[in-house]
């Protein structure tokens, strides 16, 4: 097989930063995001939340997902289709909900830095099932974004009185889903268009969440939101279709650690953000902590170097 001309090399180098900085806009969305969850999550029940999301996400990019799917050279078979939507079930309807549920416990920047346990588990998942080449530099940068993570929850064990763990372990079952989610999706992202993917898997998830709702009565509730929550709804459904499309493009072009890692990038959005609009405090830990996911974000997204010759 020859190798690759210096063009070929340029066009892959800039494949890979664009997917990489495709990675970083998702994740400072998603970070927006639970703030805004945060903002509304009192109102509008877990399940209820996620399906006006991804509904919203859909019919947002529908007609472009269309004109992609009628171009794509090959049509998916009903195997893939089915998989695809049970992705798309576990990625946008299970995380969120778990999500959701997490975020009425705890505050959004601690929810965001537990949910930056995401690419160590995406590690775990995908070297366990041998879709990832695990680096030195790769592992110390996720440790160190996992550090981060445990000095940030410091506060939080050493306080008197300081109740149950749900909010945190729901947060955790999250990552844990959308880590597996991540890894199974690439054969399908290299086979098929990222948009109509995407769209795909929402679609899957609406519909799964329409009556999965039901107990929540959504129905009745989506008429009783005032103009203040449907604004905020309106904007995690935006970030939610724009950061999703971003997010599997990365993984189209990019092992899922690599692109997983970019979630430390939460934290820092959750926090500052959570800090400015819904006077969540920063506690002097939460700093450091920021401060050691990314540095492990640097390490872990460092292309190594070229052999000389």
């Amino acid at each position: 097989m020859p190798a690759p001309s210096a063009r070929e090399r340029d066009l892959g180098v800039e494949a890979l930063n664009r997917a990489l900085w495709a990675a970083a806009a998702a994740s400072v969305l998603v970070g927006a995001a639970i703030v805004a969850t945060r903002f509304v999550v009192a109102q509008v029940p877990p399940l209820t939340l996620a399906l006006l999301r991804y509904a919203i996400g859909v019919l947002m990019l529908l007609p472009f997902a269309w004109t992609a799917w009628r171009a794509a050279p090959v049509r998916p078979s009903g195997r893939d289709l089915f998989a695809m939507a049970g992705l798309g079930i576990g990625q946008f309807a299970i995380l969120i909900a778990f999500m959701n549920w997490g975020l009425l416990h705890i505050g959004a920047a601690q929810a965001a830095l537990i949910f930056s346990l995401f690419p160590l588990l995406t590690l775990l998942i995908a070297a366990v099932l041998g879709r990832e080449v695990v680096t030195s530099r790769l592992v110390v940068g996720v440790l160190l974004s996992i550090a981060g993570v445990a000095l940030s929850l410091w506060p939080k064990l050493h306080a008197a009185g300081s109740g149950h763990w749900w909010g945190e372990l729901a947060v955790l079952a999250s990552a844990f889903v959308g880590a597996t989610c991540s890894v199974l999706y690439r054969p399908y992202l290299q086979r098929y268009p990222t948009l109509p993917v995407s769209t795909y898997a929402m679609f899957a998830s609406v519909a799964f969440l329409l009556f999965a709702a039901i107990p929540e009565q959504w129905p009745q509730r989506v008429t009783t939101l005032g103009a203040a929550a449907w604004a905020a709804v309106a904007f995690i459904g935006f970030a939610s279709a724009i950061g999703y499309y971003w997010w599997l493009y990365a993984l189209k072009h990019e092992s899922p650690t690599r692109v997983t890692v970019f979630l430390a990038l939460n934290p820092v959005t959750a926090a500052l953000l959570g800090a400015a609009t819904l006077g969540e405090p920063l506690h002097p830990a939460t700093y450091a902590a920021l401060a050691l996911i990314a540095m492990g974000l640097w390490l872990a997204t460092r292309q190594p170097r070229a052999a000389p010759g």
